[in-house]
């Protein structure tokens, strides 16, 4: 799924040096591979995570693949790209798919669908599953619950990985494309489970939970007798109701602590598992691209397997070979030369035979025996007979037409600040394939506005998979 690529510019500051052969990412080998059931999309924030795993499920739907992508984006953003009035936690037919062209030579067409994590009900239907409707009913109602699902921290990231196990368990779709939570915290979607479980196994739930576990008056004599003192500050930190809905979730909670842990821990597997492929999604800027070398060192040492790097909105020119120094060497040659005069804006070409032709005034005899001469319009007003056209004369406004010239010098140091840019750009890929050259890099050029329907979307596939 990879191939070497060896061609490497090397800008003018930087000093000749040997690059090793990058890897390329072959997006159409991922993703036509049967193999391949899983493609987990990862990144911090901002740098198009949800265009991206949108743009893949929508191509190898396209190429023939049963795909469903599961974003947590709050954005919005992929549901109206793919042209669907809203998404939520059951996953929604998207349409208008187009076949294409496989490598065989075949037309085949799959199917698509989207949805996007609803955290809460997610977690209210693990609760609807795993207990009885009585207990279900208390736990829902349950205060601490109902902020527990809502915004306790790392619930997001868990529900996310649930959602994941979930979708895989029931064998209905080829491929499993996820957009991960928009956090720069690494990997805070590995980490929840552990967090999670951490947190049902801790010395707090299981002080809250003994008197369930003794049971009836015992319990609440030992609870009374034992920890007296510890529920009594624990009362004035949270608050008497507080801590009365905590011991009431945890008792009814019980008996689902261990499910919990048991499919975090076979999500986390499923996620090292040979199906599974991670794309480390990233910007060419310095701030994004030690992100994602963050994420390929935290990936290599959790033995979750990494398909490569995709490089979002990468920066071109179509006249590459006019370097900044020599476009900005040329703007200057036509500014000092004083062919455009910077000072007050106005074009002057001093060297020109018409220019010495007009900035001449007329000899006072010439002026004298000059008459022009008018004609008479129907209207009786005097109209000039010499061609005039009023629209030739100077704008009101005051402000002139800028020059060829002019222009020429705008667009120049234009260019020169489009090389200086990819020039940036060049560097800080280079620095990342340095420290890790085992990474395969797909390139996305970027595009000239917002992705906002299929068509853009594919736009992205296009350029990803070339």
């Amino acid at each position: 799924m990879t191939r070497d690529r060896t061609t490497r510019d090397r800008t003018p500051q930087e000093p000749a040096r040997t690059l090793a052969p990058e890897r390329t990412l072959d997006v159409d080998a991922l993703i036509d591979d049967p193999k391949t059931r899983i493609v987990v999309c990862c990144g911090s924030g901002g740098v198009g995570k949800t265009t991206t795993a949108a743009a893949i499920g929508l191509r190898a739907a396209e190429r023939g693949r049963k795909v469903v992508v599961l974003t947590i984006d709050p954005a919005r953003r992929l549901a109206q790209s793919m042209g669907i009035d809203s998404l939520d936690n059951v996953p929604r037919r998207v349409k208008a798919i187009e076949p294409v062209e496989t490598a065989d030579g075949s037309d085949s067409t799959g199917e698509l669908h989207a949805m996007m994590l609803d955290m809460k009900r997610t977690f209210d239907e693990i609760v609807e599953a795993h207990t009885d409707k009585e207990r279900a009913k208390a736990i829902l109602n349950n205060p601490f619950y109902q902020s527990l699902s809502a915004g306790f921290a790392g619930t997001q990231e868990y529900m996310a990985m649930e959602k994941l196990g979930q979708l895989r368990s029931r064998d209905e779709w080829d491929l499993i494309v996820v957009d991960t939570p928009p956090s720069r915290s690494a990997l805070d979607f590995l980490d929840a489970p552990k967090r999670l479980g951490s947190f049902l196994d801790g010395k707090l739930i299981r002080l809250l939970m003994a008197p369930a576990k003794v049971g009836g008056r015992a319990g609440m004599k030992f609870l009374n007798a034992g920890m007296s003192m510890m529920t009594g500050a624990l009362g004035k930190l949270l608050g008497g109701q507080l801590l009365r809905d905590v011991q009431m979730f945890v008792t009814a909670m019980d008996s689902m602590f261990g499910g919990f842990r048991t499919r975090a821990d076979a999500t986390y597997r499923l996620l090292q598992a040979p199906g599974t492929a991670f794309l480390v999604v990233a910007s060419p800027e310095r701030d994004a691209l030690r992100e994602a070398a963050y994420f390929v060192e935290r990936l290599a040492a959790d033995d979750m397997p990494l398909a490569g790097l995709v490089l979002n909105r990468v920066h071109g020119s179509g006249a590459a070979q006019l370097s900044a120094e020599r476009a900005l060497a040329a703007a200057e040659n036509l500014e000092e030369s004083g062919i455009v005069d910077q000072e007050d804006g106005k074009v002057a070409v001093r060297n020109s035979p018409e220019n010495d032709a007009t900035s001449e005034n007329p000899a006072p005899s010439d002026a004298a025996n000059s008459t022009p001469s008018e004609d008479p319009d129907p209207s009786g007003n005097l109209a000039p007979s010499g061609g005039h056209d009023p629209s030739e004369d100077p704008d009101p406004s005051g402000d002139p037409e800028p020059s060829v010239e002019q222009l020429t010098a705008g667009l120049l140091r234009l260019h020169a600040e489009r090389m200086q840019l990819l020039d940036r750009e060049q560097r800080t890929r280079n620095r990342f394939t340095a420290l890790h050259p085992e990474v395969a890099v797909a390139e996305v050029a970027a595009l000239p506005g917002d992705v906002h329907d299929l068509a853009g979307l594919r736009a992205v596939g296009d350029r990803l998979a070339g």
